[in-house]
């Protein structure tokens, strides 16, 4: 891989270390310091995404149109800065919820405009027959850092208390950004004028892209949910510690790692549409064996469940990513992706929402079940499409089977 890639992924773990650790921090700042229920740790998550919602396709248009890099560098500083401003607020005992709410809603505009910038920047620097191993590098770092990051986060949560836990995340986006703003990229932005629809004209009529926005609108809306039952399940009802709530979210990490490691192969040896196909299908049984967690052995089954899913889930990613990649011109590539976050993200908020009301009236162990059976469901579109299991990409420039595309019209 060339140097360029190296210090873009680099930035990538430092980025998603800290990203881990707030993922452990945050919430338990609003449940342990701030005495918050379920409703409002659900607003909190709702908050935490809701950038994608309301800018998700507009930075496909400063994506398209600018420098990607100036981007990724302006998105890490301004979330930097807001995050820094919990721990400061907590110093001074100054620290409300209503503070936790406006940081999580700067923090999701900087990452709307990040990860579609993200995303676009990744074929700037290496090529399209590169791309299955560079989406499968960039989910390696994803999954070490879930699997590392969440047990750091707890540490870091029991030693020094949650608000200044967060410190952690605002230096790692300062470290990304020093890291970005020296890749050296061949860009070619239009840096005129471009149709803001014409990305989600182009996503809602190829019918493979179709589908990978339904089936994560369907997801998202469901880890709208996740991000309310986890904290609430594992610390308040079972009882778990800080530092083991981050080892048992590791979990996840563990099998997205391994993945990540296979995703490759395995698309280089059956399609981007088998392994689609096949990991679907798996996550159908094993979102069922985490709702069945519970005190005593049966905690175990959380991070073991959480391990399969990731593992299969990660596969499913790197698959989904590296072909939409690979098809889109780019000149449409920043909006293509800023339309499928758009569908996909934007519904996370929606989620937060309906998941903090759900936990006011059903019990904590019944919302477990409904975002587990919700995870399964998401991906049964995959499932019941027969196009899927036939898709593949034929060469390097991109090109599609045709056969696969005409039964995905059918």
């Amino acid at each position: 891989m060339p140097p360029a890639f190296r210090r873009y992924v680099t930035a990538d773990g430092f980025s998603q270390f800290g990203t881990q650790v707030t993922r452990v921090a945050l919430p338990l700042v609003a449940l342990l310091v701030l005495d918050a229920g379920p409703f409002e740790i659900g607003l909190l998550s709702a908050a935490e995404m809701i950038g994608f919602l309301l800018f998700g396709l507009p930075a496909g248009v400063w994506v398209d149109r600018l420098r990607r890099k100036p981007i990724l560098v302006t998105a890490d500083v301004l979330r930097a800065v807001s995050l820094a401003s919990i721990p400061i607020a907590a110093l001074f005992d100054a620290l409300t919820l209503a503070q936790l709410y406006a940081v999580a809603v700067i923090v999701s505009i900087g990452t709307a405009f990040f990860d579609v910038a993200h995303l676009s920047f990744l074929p700037s620097i290496v090529t399209k027959e590169q791309l299955p191993k560079s989406m499968g590098t960039l989910e390696s770092v994803r999954s070490l850092a879930g699997l590392f990051g969440p047990g750091l986060g707890g540490w870091l949560v029991q030693a020094l208390t949650a608000p200044i836990a967060i410190v952690a995340d605002a230096v790692s986006y300062m470290i990304s950004a020093t890291l970005l703003a020296t890749v050296k990229a061949k860009e070619t932005p239009s840096g005129g004028r471009v149709s803001l629809m014409e990305g989600l004209r182009y996503v809602l009529g190829h019918p493979i892209l179709r589908l990978i926005g339904l089936g994560g609108a369907m997801n998202m809306f469901i880890n709208g949910i996740w991000a309310i039952v986890q904290p609430l399940y594992l610390v308040d009802e079972l009882g778990v510690s800080a530092t083991a709530y981050g080892l048992m979210i590791s979990g996840a990490g563990a099998g997205g790692l391994l993945g990540a490691l296979l995703a490759p192969r395995v698309i280089a040896r059956f399609g981007h549409g088998p392994t689609m196909w096949g990991t679907a299908v798996l996550m159908l049984p094993l979102n069922v064996l985490v709702a069945f967690t519970g005190p005593g052995w049966r905690l175990a089954l959380y991070p073991i469940g959480m391990a399969l899913v990731f593992l299969a889930g990660v596969m499913f990613n790197v698959a989904q990513g590296s072909y939409r990649q690979a098809i889109c011109p780019e000149a449409l590539r920043g909006r293509m992706n800023a339309s499928l976050r758009f569908l996909m993200w934007g519904s996370l908020p929606l989620g937060g929402v309906i998941g903090g009301l759900l936990g006011e009236a059903v019990t904590v162990h019944q919302l477990l079940w409904i975002a587990c059976l919700g995870t399964a469901a998401a991906h049964l579109p995959f499932v019941l499409a027969p196009a899927v299991r036939k898709l593949k990409i034929t060469d390097d420039s991109g090109r599609e089977d045709a056969d696969a595309k005409e039964d995905s019209r059918a």
